[in-house]
């Protein structure tokens, strides 16, 4: 997209952006705060993300009782509101203030498959603190960004064009080729295969003991790029700490035989990852593709149990 959109239309978002550019002067302390309250606020009127939130977590923790996920589920929501504004201070924080706040475990893993002269899948996940996990990481170390476009003109306009700033290469989910090119070209290539996927190269992987629709395109592309795959997740710490970003060691003998197998070994390296900062994993999305917002009444008494 070369020229923003200006249609009225638009202007909402363009105001919306434009409040967020000023909130991130704020002090750190006070975004993470604004951040918390915004979710609390946003919890009792999102009510798609809410029934996401409860069902996922019914399903992946069904050993806690119905107070224990309600409490995690409102922690999700605090985390969600924090990484709103983690959103423009990805895109317009300097490096010199974002170095303040983040730990890197791990770089010299990346650095060591680098030296093998392959290409490097990081592969990720949507926790709350992705977008700013990103350019945090970026700070370290050059890789190219993969992403979905966004069905908002305005934030794809913006979005595109802060992440192109920060990052050596931006490219759509369904460029599939040029991905590969850049693995083939030994570059660094940053991954998030982790929501609900039922297209192509899909199978149902157990997440958390629950069938799940999942994609299996990891161990696809690191064989067709002949690529490393490195785990890569972002923590957001406790209070105003800032963030840690780990990076974990080369999968051995990865990819194998099987893409479906491949993929149960990263869900279980995920859910290890999940398990550590459970109220900052994406729970709000519809993980199991169930499309249960379409029958909301009839879920209620289920939920409440």
């Amino acid at each position: 997209m070369s020229r923003p959109p200006i249609a009225p239309r638009h202007w909402p978002a363009w105001f919306g952006l434009g409040l967020l550019r000023l909130l991130v002067l704020l002090p750190y302390p006070v975004i993470v705060g604004l951040g918390r309250v915004t979710g609390r606020l946003v919890y009792p009127l999102a009510w798609r993300w809410r029934l996401y939130t409860h069902l996922n977590l019914k399903r992946c923790f069904p050993r806690m009782s119905r107070t224990e996920r309600h409490r995690l589920a409102r922690r999700h929501f605090e985390a969600v509101g924090i990484g709103l504004f983690e959103i423009g201070l990805g895109w317009w924080a300097s490096p010199r203030r974002l170095r303040r706040w983040v730990q890197v475990e791990g770089l010299e893993h990346l650095e060591a498959a680098r030296r093998e002269s392959v290409g490097v899948i990081l592969m990720s996940a949507h926790f709350t603190s992705l977008e700013i996990g990103g350019r945090l990481l970026g700070l370290h170390t050059d890789f190219d960004l993969m992403y979905k476009e966004n069905r908002s003109p305005v934030l794809e306009y913006v979005m595109s064009r802060n992440r192109k700033r920060h990052f050596d290469g931006v490219i759509r989910s369904d460029e599939v080729r040029r991905m590969l090119r850049s693995l083939r070209q030994k570059r660094v290539v940053w991954y998030a295969p982790d929501l609900g996927y039922v297209r192509a190269n899909s199978a149902m992987v157990s997440f958390f003991g629950y069938p799940a629709p999942t994609n299996t395109a990891t161990p696809r592309m690191a064989r067709a790029g002949n690529a490393r795959v490195l785990p890569f997740y972002p923590e957001r710490l406790a209070g105003a700490a800032g963030y840690r970003l780990h990076i974990l060691p080369a999968l051995e003998d990865f990819p194998g035989e099987d893409p479906v197998a491949d993929t149960e070994r990263t869900t279980r390296i995920l859910e290890a990852q999940i398990e550590r900062v459970p109220e900052q994993y994406f729970w709000s999305h519809d993980r199991f593709k169930t499309k249960l917002h379409k029958r909301w009444p009839s879920l209620r008494r289920w939920l409440r149990g």
